[in-house]
């Protein structure tokens, strides 16, 4: 049996927005990496161990993953099973309970909405919670641009501290999930790659 966990990397025309090298450190950290498309599959890849949802648009496509409904009960089973996931923003929205209204995954307890105010620049994030993707006090630059907020109910840990533009903690900490707004890129931090697919071979 091989010792390198499967890895699904959400893509499709809802999830266009990813690096490429987060696919590339995924693979030399030892995880064999599987793309699918939560518009059109209904399943994850046979064997998944843990899953990475980047950024793109799915407010535009918002219905249509939300009908996929069996894709969004293998998401929500997966990460509350415990298995490491990581969503930056487009996968944060997938993850909350709804999105304009229309059922996600619901593994956060949050709403998002779109709004026409545009969240955009350049942050310095430090690791307030120990998770699957970082542990507390790991220090990533990353950036934001969205035009949605997302209000949180109850149970979860923030995943960054934000300095600029002001002052605030960002995202969520919950079993093995670590979502946020932030875009990061994992080559700034090789270990976080390593770290996930550790917590993969072991959750």
């Amino acid at each position: 049996m091989s010792d390198r966990p499967i890895v699904a990397l959400a893509g499709g025309p809802a999830f266009t927005f990813s690096y490429a090298e987060h696919a590339e450190l995924l693979s030399a950290a030892g995880a064999d990496v599987v793309t699918f498309d939560p518009l059109r599959d209904e399943g994850l890849p046979d064997g998944t161990g843990g899953l990475v949802v980047g950024g793109g648009f799915p407010e535009v496509y918002a219905a249509e993953l939300s009908a996929n409904e069996l894709l969004r009960k293998a998401v929500a089973e997966l990460a509350l099973g415990g298995a490491p996931v990581a969503a930056e923003c487009a996968g944060l929205l997938y993850l909350c309970r709804e999105l304009d209204g229309q059922p996600m995954c619901g593994v956060i307890d949050a709403a998002a909405r779109m709004t026409r105010r545009l969240s955009l620049g350049y942050r310095d994030a430090v690791a307030v919670s120990d998770s699957s993707l970082a542990a507390a006090g790991t220090r990533m630059r990353g950036h934001e641009f969205h035009r949605t907020v997302v209000e949180p109910g109850a149970g979860a840990a923030p995943a960054w501290g934000v300095r600029a533009p002001e002052k605030r903690v960002e995202g969520f900490v919950q079993h093995g999930v670590h979502a946020s707004y932030l875009h990061t890129h994992w080559a700034s931090s090789p270990g976080v790659a390593r770290r996930f697919v550790e917590r993969c071979r072991t959750s």
